[in-house]
């Protein structure tokens, strides 16, 4: 019998929960997807992170996180810029696999 795959949550940040962060979590969930690693993102808004991370992997942020959170905080700037990008990814699949 076949397990389905896991399915991870990802938190992406931003200002406002609107633009910024619809067009990181849209990439998030392509590269990833080409990595065969299901997510499922969720948009919010910074300064509603210490509410939301029970359930989340990671976090991808694309302002600064000004507190502590129990997860990893990865910067999302590179998903904005085009640069460095698969490094950001190389990093959020390396948290992922290690919590498989």
């Amino acid at each position: 019998m076949m397990t389905a795959p896991k399915t991870y949550t990802i938190l992406v940040a931003c200002g406002t929960a609107i633009a910024t962060s619809t067009h990181v979590a849209l990439k998030i969930k392509e590269l990833l997807a080409e990595r065969g690693l299901e997510v499922q993102t969720v948009q919010c808004r910074v300064q509603d992170l210490p509410g939301m991370t029970l359930n989340a992997d990671v976090i991808v942020a694309t302002a600064q996180v000004p507190f502590d959170v129990d997860i990893p905080v990865v910067d999302g700037i590179p998903f904005l810029t085009g640069f460095g990008v698969k490094e950001v990814v190389d990093k959020i699949e390396q948290i992922l696999r290690q919590k498989s």
